[in-house]
């Protein structure tokens, strides 16, 4: 079938967050094209032919996304353009122009699968349910991840971040609270590092669906990971359901500017003795995060960093 395209220009260095952006509003598969020059690890990491040359870069990149003509595509298109305003309130994301055309009888929904290889975050290996498992990684812990409407493959820096501050913090038995679940990803990790339970909560839901898949693909029971689908930073029902005092972890892979507000709320949950792992947060972005957490009474615990992005680490006394 035809699907119509739509290409974004933006910058460089708002890439990660248009993308993030594109993927909460249930965007799936954006392809990404820019002149940015590749590291020796990403070069190692990649798995399509690397041209010898590049021209010189420019900071633009170009973000594509493929819509079903029988869609609202006005309305999301109207979405897309409501929440690139909201970014640049607080970054540059360049012109935010978007372009559009129609396509060729192409099955953009499927062939972008090719694109989504196992890797690995240490000795973890992330891995789509339709990939075989390399026999040198067959007694690895393996998370199945699927990439779709909910953002958080284990791809991205900032999910990685958080995956290895949880292995750090990680005690068997402990409750774990994951703010703006997505995908799921890290309470999975957190369960089969050895949690006892899971709570999540997101406001799309389009989570739902990716959840259950995840679960599923994981072996995770119900019992042991519950979603809720709600506000934590301002709704009191969904602050309710999720408890307070109760948590012995809470994890939160959210953009700055939703990471302060919620800071109230994180704080509320989390047992005495209890860490946060906050991640989502550019560099330069993090003492903002920091002085949130003072606010609410948590000590600074430490960060992490990879690439541009940084993870705070917080303690509940």
């Amino acid at each position: 079938m035809k699907w119509m395209k739509y290409r974004l220009k933006t910058t460089e260095e708002a890439e990660d967050l248009v993308s993030a952006v594109l993927a909460d509003l249930g965007i799936g598969g954006v392809q990404i094209e820019d002149l940015a020059p590749l590291s020796e690890e990403e070069k190692k990491q990649m798995f399509v032919d690397i041209p010898a040359e590049l021209p010189p870069d420019d900071g633009i990149a170009y973000l594509s996304f493929y819509l079903d003509p029988e869609q609202d595509c006005d309305a999301i298109l109207a979405d897309v353009k409501r929440e690139l305003d909201n970014l640049r309130t607080f970054t540059d994301i360049g012109e935010g122009t978007v372009t559009v055309s129609e396509t060729a009888d192409v099955d953009w929904r499927n062939n972008w699968k090719q694109y989504f290889k196992p890797f690995r975050v240490d000795d973890i290996l992330v891995a789509p349910t339709w990939e075989e498992i390399p026999p040198e990684d067959a007694g690895k812990m393996i998370l199945r991840i699927d990439p779709g409407t909910a953002f958080g493959t284990g791809m991205h820096e900032t999910t990685q971040l958080c995956i290895r501050a949880l292995k750090k913090q990680m005690k068997k038995g402990a409750r774990l609270l994951d703010a703006g679940t997505g995908s799921g990803i890290l309470a999975i990790a957190a369960l089969k590092l050895g949690a006892s339970s899971a709570v999540g909560t997101d406001l799309d839901p389009c989570t739902v669906d990716a959840v259950a898949d995840n679960k599923a693909a994981n072996g995770i029971d119900d019992g042991s990971f519950r979603l809720i689908i709600g506000n934590l930073i301002d709704d009191a029902d969904t602050q309710e359901a999720v408890g307070r005092n109760c948590y012995d972890i809470v994890t939160a892979n959210i953009l700055p500017d939703v990471l302060v507000p919620m800071m109230p709320a994180i704080a509320s949950a989390l047992k005495s003795g209890g860490t946060c792992i906050l991640s989502g947060i550019l560099e330069g972005k993090q003492e903002a995060v920091i002085r949130a957490c003072e606010d609410q009474g948590l000590r600074a615990a430490g960060t992490d960093r990879q690439g541009e992005w940084v993870s705070v680490t917080a303690v509940k006394p």
